[in-house]
């Protein structure tokens, strides 16, 4: 499959790749000059990651890119789960300090603690998210829709930066088909998300979507009216998202060649 590109009216723009790799690869390119360029024109830059399988291949090009003064970026992660014990490998903080956090010089890293009062705890986080505006956010969407922890029927109004929600089962089923958990009753019931609202309020958005288990995901997100059912469909209203795709990921849609 050629790459393929095409935009939106809004600024929504979709890119196939001819692999994963090369997805990978892509959007790691497109994050790294929208970092240099938003450090040409302010003091630091501020990111929000996504922890998942998917975004693997992304944040380790994006890892290798060349000429980002890290030092000026502040990092945060999307969601984190309740109920897992601090140290659990699952927790999505680990993770990230794994594939990108402990590898590059940051300026700070503020990751989700959920410690023993989650309310607290996501006051407090958005709190730092919203003490300035967040440049950019590197996500990925779920075999359900979801972003981030918003299941269906997610909240495209809510006031909330962060919030805990309640897992619904196919995101569940998700953690154990990602090889994440050994079984479904392993998964924990609950977890700490930014809300659709609070993602959306970044300057820039990148999802990065690989694989076949996405493509029912990506073809609702693309193809259906903007709706609380399929969360991501709320990413074609953001005046700067990008979407990344692979042949699998693609592969139950069909776009005009541009």
């Amino acid at each position: 499959m050629p790459t393929m590109d095409q935009a939106s009216p809004t600024g929504f723009v979709i890119h196939i790749a001819k692999s994963r790799s090369a997805m990978a690869a892509h959007a790691a390119e497109d994050i790294s000059r929208e970092i240099r360029s938003c450090l040409e024109k302010q003091p630091g830059v501020r990111m929000v990651f996504a922890a998942a399988p998917s975004q693997s291949e992304m944040l380790a090009a994006l890892c290798e890119q060349k000429c980002i003064d890290w030092s000026r970026v502040t990092a945060f992660h999307m969601d984190e789960y309740l109920d897992v014990p601090v140290d659990a490998p699952q927790r999505f903080g680990l993770w990230l300090r794994r594939a990108i956090f402990d590898r590059l010089p940051f300026a700070a890293v503020h990751l989700i603690e959920p410690g023993d009062n989650p309310a607290k705890t996501a006051s407090h986080y958005a709190a730092k998210l919203n003490a300035a505006p967040v440049d950019i956010v590197c996500c990925g969407i779920g075999v359900n829709g979801h972003l981030a922890f918003n299941d269906p029927p997610a909240d495209f109004e809510d006031p909330l930066t962060i919030k805990v929600v309640d897992l619904d089962l196919q995101c569940r089923k998700q953690q154990v088909d990602d090889q994440c958990f050994a079984a479904l009753s392993d998964v924990p019931t609950r977890a700490l998300t930014i809300t659709v609202p609070g993602l959306l309020a970044a300057h820039a958005i990148f999802c990065t979507v690989p694989g076949s288990m996405k493509k029912e995901a990506v073809r609702r997100t693309l193809l259906e009216p903007i709706n609380p059912m399929c969360p991501a469909t709320a990413l074609r209203t953001h005046p700067h998202c990008s979407m990344y795709l692979d042949p699998d990921s693609a592969s139950d849609i069909r776009l005009d060649n541009h």
